[in-house]
């Protein structure tokens, strides 16, 4: 504190030392005005005056206030405690081997996470068998310690799904079912005065249906406000179908092209966990609405906070070889995209402006030739690499074991117990192999319709006897331990939009189709590279 009647404070740097007549003296060298450099007492908090309101968020900021004032301990809200169950024969907890027909819980780790950025606190229990008398007493179990239980699974009609049965025997069902797309099996019920919900099985679902219904009342038990979405109008380039009756949510990637930012509808269905965490946002279809037109404008709204427009939008086939070039891209400080929805897709995203870059492998069954025919004005054709394509078996059949392709289809053709793995039809292989059924004049063999969208789904197929044989790239066969019968290089190149290939982003991934590294990277991978612009 400062001496009575004085008013100014000088920093000792501006005194100095002096001897005068009357003895030791101050000399101040410059000069000083009243108040300067003088906190006054009750200027900064006065008492009588709210220092926090009721409904704040206590970051280091409002911690730091409580402090200055000597507060050590104030009221807050206390987190909710939230109970998180899945249910499923099915289900493997992360970090277990993964036996064939299993997956992965990835629902108790989503929602348990979920619950936390909402404000409370999960409680994550693990996955329960379909066993009622084991679920049940896990549910009260979880009604005990919790303020409200979230399930995953075993809310729809099979003979397994006893969940929504279960809680209607405890407590109150209050809804079980809603006209929504995905999560139309949801239930909410109570139980003993707290809330149970029961979240479908498919991961997707049940993330929309726990931030549509249950992330609202958590960040209100919390004391936190409402979240006010970001939204973002959009054009869909693609005609999209719907189904009538149920309001449904499109995941959408947005991207930007000539024409302002469009939103390119997820191929991925709602089982996909990855659907969900690559897509910028949704779109809400109305119940009324059969589909949206090609064009059409869309309000989007964005997941997350803060979404960042990348820098780099990759649209087309998706490869493992990809991966590292990306990898080395990010690298150097750039936000990737890669959106994989075929050769077909990417080649006509790119003519549209809709991306940077188009990975793509397509054959013209006119010339024999990878890709030249997709080449347009304004779109620049650089090469890849090259893979080899084939068909893949398990090995020790007989019906490929040691025999040519040629022998192999008349194996095939001869044997009607044989059944196939597609590929979706605008990729590359599907062109491949409707090439090597014509030439064999094998009409549409079983399981020809059966059509997954990677080379690994065909591999894991084949492994998991659910197929015989299909055609894949051999890095594929060799990652499963398959037999491999190669068919014939496949040139997996990139369409560049011309107008944007002076964009650092797009020139980094130029560059880092020249690097050495990632070179070595693809030959690691059963890839070999090719070298510049195609002619």
């Amino acid at each position: 504190m400062i001496p009575r009647g004085a008013d100014a404070v000088a920093m000792i740097e501006w005194t100095d030392l002096i001897e005068t007549e009357k003895g030791p003296a101050i000399e101040l060298t410059r000069a000083m005005s009243a108040g300067q450099f003088v906190s006054f007492a009750g200027s900064d908090i006065a008492r009588g005056e709210t220092l926090l309101r009721g409904g704040t968020l206590l970051t280091s900021r409002e911690i730091g206030m409580l402090a200055a004032c000597g507060i050590a301990e104030v009221n807050v809200v206390r987190k909710p405690v939230i109970g998180v169950l899945s249910t499923g024969d099915e289900l493997t907890s992360p970090g277990k081997p993964l036996a064939a027909g299993k997956v992965y819980d990835s629902n108790g780790a989503i929602v348990a996470a979920s619950v936390e950025e909402n404000g409370g606190a999960a409680v994550n229990l693990g996955a329960f068998p379909d066993d009622e008398r084991t679920l049940r007493k896990a549910l009260q179990d979880s009604l005990a310690q919790c303020d409200m239980v979230v399930l995953s699974g075993g809310t729809s009609k099979g003979a397994g799904d006893f969940s929504h049965r279960i809680v209607s025997e405890l407590g109150e069902v209050l809804v079980h079912g809603v006209a929504l797309k995905p999560g139309k099996p949801l239930c909410l019920a109570m139980v003993n005065g707290k809330p149970v919900v029961v979240l479908p099985g498919f991961p997707t679902s049940a993330i929309f249906t726990f931030h549509a219904f249950v992330a609202p009342v958590i960040r209100a038990w919390a004391g936190l406000s409402k979240e006010t979405p970001q939204v973002k109008e959009a054009t869909v380039p693609v005609r999209v179908t719907s189904e009538l009756g149920r309001k449904e949510f499109m995941l959408v990637s947005l991207s930007e092209s000539p024409e302002g930012t469009v939103a390119l509808p997820s191929a991925k269905g709602s089982g996909s966990v990855t659907s969900f965490s690559q897509a910028d946002g949704f779109i809400e279809v109305d119940a009324l609405a059969s589909s949206l037109e090609a064009g059409s404008r869309q309000r989007v709204t964005l997941i997350g906070r803060g979404l960042k427009a990348p820098d780099l939008t990759i649209t087309g086939s998706h490869d493992l070889a990809l991966d590292a070039v990306v990898s080395a891209v990010a690298a150097r400080g750039f936000n990737v995209r890669t959106i994989a929805i075929g050769s077909q897709g990417g080649a006509t995203a790119a003519a549209r402006g809709e991306c940077d870059i188009a990975p793509i492998h397509l054959i013209d069954p006119a010339t024999g030739k990878y890709n030249v025919h997709l080449r347009k004005p304004g779109l620049l054709l650089v090469a890849g690499w090259r893979r080899m394509q084939g068909v893949v078996y398990r090995k020790g059949d007989k019906r490929f074991e040691g025999k040519s392709i040629a022998e192999a289809m008349l194996a095939v053709a001869a044997d009607p117990s044989s059944v196939m793995i597609n590929r979706n039809a605008g990729s590359g292989t599907r062109v491949l192999i409707d090439k090597i059924l014509a030439d064999a004049k094998i009409a549409r063999p079983a399981g020809y319709a059966n059509q997954p969208k990677s080379h690994n789904a065909v591999a894991v197929g084949v492994v998991q006897n659910r197929a015989d044989w299909g055609v894949a790239i051999e890095p594929a066969a060799t990652l499963y331990g398959l037999g491999f019968l190669p068919l014939a290089p496949e040139e997996y190149d990139f369409l560049v939009v011309d107008s944007r290939r002076e964009r650092p982003a797009v020139q980094a991934f130029l560059n880092a189709m020249k690097d050495k590294a990632v070179l070595e990277r693809i030959r690691e991978i059963g890839m070999e590279p090719a070298a510049g612009e195609k002619k």
